[in-house]
């Protein structure tokens, strides 16, 4: 038997604070001193988190572009026309809002969905079936969780620069490297996947399947084997057990995945940054670096807390949406009958 008291705990914290991690005590059986502590650093914590967000938003709601002088947390004034003004125009090019938001939300969304179909199909493969080579299989895609994305820009940015369509002449095309035009003559350049939202889809979606694997083979591995055998035993073949067995079982991992595929996504600008070159492409994430970077000199500070708050904004939409989902995808440990 487990002994679960504070003493026998290897923790500090928790031997310090005497908490029983048995769930058998509650906190009105510590003493008042423990409990104030404990209420101290959780508002800590929350200061902590609440901060940063407190200071943009109101930083945001400012009618001065400078930076202020003091720290501020109260907005001693309230005026939207920094986002009025990033609305209107959010970058110096002539690309609207709604193309930025347009390319963020197809981007996410599209590799988030897009990933997560071949995730759960290749988690399921490696969870229930016994293949030749399958552990060296595994391995080989949870590598690239231990390189950092620009170390995979590189080659990702080669692969895809290669992939061209170019106009031969009198109506004909082709795709490069499969085809060429006759006689080697390069053709006239009509679409290059690297530098369009495709290609950067094609790389996210490269970086984001192996976590996504781990993350729901582990969950799948939970799921009895019964429950399909039973379903063999009554007809269903594999497909039939795949989709209406398995799938609603995973749903809250599913929610979970996705959750966290669409905020690296909609965050992401490392790839999306070294790939395109069209304006026309940006995403919301590149626009807020733009504005560093256009404004070199004299940086509008409201305007840039502005387009930060919208752009976290889509995060707390989707977790609103899916928090029960989540939340029972991250606390579940198997599976309930």
């Amino acid at each position: 038997m487990i002994n679960d008291s504070p003493k026998n705990s290897s923790n500090p914290i928790i031997r310090f604070l005497n908490i029983n991690t048995s769930g058998q005590t509650s906190g009105r059986d510590l003493p008042l001193w423990r409990q104030l502590l404990i209420q101290l650093l959780c508002l800590f914590i929350l200061f902590t988190v609440m901060f940063p967000i407190m200071y943009i938003v109101t930083l945001s709601l400012s009618s001065k572009t400078t930076r202020p002088s003091s720290l501020q947390l109260i907005p001693t004034e309230i005026s939207f026309i920094a986002y009025k003004q990033v609305l209107d125009h959010p970058t110096g090019n002539p690309v609207s809002f709604i193309e930025l938001l347009r390319n963020s939300v197809g981007l996410s969304v599209g590799v988030g969905l897009v990933a997560l179909l071949v995730a759960v199909t290749a988690a399921y493969a490696f969870s229930r079936f016994n293949f030749k080579m399958r552990e060296v299989l595994m391995v080989l895609v949870f590598i690239p969780l231990l390189m950092p994305a620009v170390g995979l820009s590189t080659p990702l940015y080669l692969l895809l620069n290669n992939v061209k369509v170019v106009d031969c002449g009198e109506g004909v095309k082709a795709v490069m490297p499969l085809f060429a035009c006759d006689g080697g003559a390069k053709g006239k350049l009509l679409f290059n996947l690297r530098d369009s939202l495709l290609g950067v889809g094609v790389a996210i979606t490269a970086g984001a399947l192996p976590f996504a694997i781990w993350n729901l083979k582990g969950y799948l591995d939970t799921i009895p084997k019964e429950l399909e055998e039973a379903a063999a035993i009554d007809g269903a073949d594999s497909n039939q057990t795949f989709w209406k067995i398995i799938l609603p079982l995973a749903a809250p991992q599913l929610a979970v995945t996705f959750f966290i595929g669409f905020i690296g996504n909609w965050q992401e600008f490392v790839i999306s940054w070294l790939f395109l070159s069209q304006p026309k492409d940006y995403t919301l994430a590149m626009t807020l670096y733009n504005m560093t970077g256009q404004y070199a000199s004299s940086i509008p500070w409201n305007r840039f807390a502005a387009m930060a708050v919208i752009v976290a904004l889509p995060v707390a939409v989707v977790y609103i949406a899916l928090q029960k989902q989540i939340v029972g995808g991250l606390t579940s440990g198997g599976v309930k009958g």
